[in-house]
């Protein structure tokens, strides 16, 4: 059974996993929401305005009433900024499992960030919510996230192939999980 505990503030070495605020809104902005390449690899429209980046932060933190509801700012400690967002999107109590995104601004990727925000994700669903499986996907062309993927462990199930058609070409869809004891074991 799950133990449904809501978004609590996650710490690690560099980063601060923690709920959105109002205030995020600029550093939204500048670096990623605005950005079509970023948005583009996980299937999210662009955000160019304050309003519009309002309205996503109304979606965002009315949903923490939820206990059965994880979205996580990804501040930078050093910087104090969000520079990306992580989630576990999809949620399935009665099979306990979980699938997880992320996305991190261009400026600091190939950092390893992505990577401890997303151990850091996985370590939480597996102690804290009791999920046995974590799973996740990204597009084919997404080069940088499979390197994260494969960094945290997972394991590559299949294949949805041709899944996306975008710019006049079908691109694949790549799909991993990793179990409770794998995570254990990988640490």
């Amino acid at each position: 059974m799950l133990t449904h505990i809501g978004t609590i503030q996650i710490e690690t070495e560099r980063l601060i996993l923690r709920r959105f605020e109002y205030t995020d809104d600029e550093d939204m902005l500048k670096y990623w929401v605005s950005n079509p390449k970023i948005q583009s690899m996980y299937c999210e429209p662009i955000y160019t305005t304050k309003q519009e980046v309002k309205k996503l932060l109304n979606k965002y933190i009315s949903s923490y009433e939820k206990k059965d509801y994880y979205r996580w700012a990804i501040i930078l400690r050093r910087m104090d900024e969000c520079i990306g967002q992580i989630a576990y999107f999809l949620m399935n109590t009665d099979n306990r499992f979980a699938e997880i995104e992320y996305c991190i601004g261009e400026l600091f990727q190939r950092k390893g960030l992505a990577t401890e925000a997303t151990k850091a994700v996985i370590q939480y669903g597996f102690n804290r919510i009791n999920l046995h499986k974590v799973q996740i996907c990204h597009k084919s062309i997404n080069t940088a996230s499979r390197r994260v993927i494969e960094k945290c462990g997972f394991v590559y199930e299949g294949t949805s192939r041709d899944f996306f058609y975008e710019n006049g070409k079908y691109i694949d869809r790549l799909y991993y999980s990793i179990l409770k004891d794998e995570f254990k074991k990988f640490k």
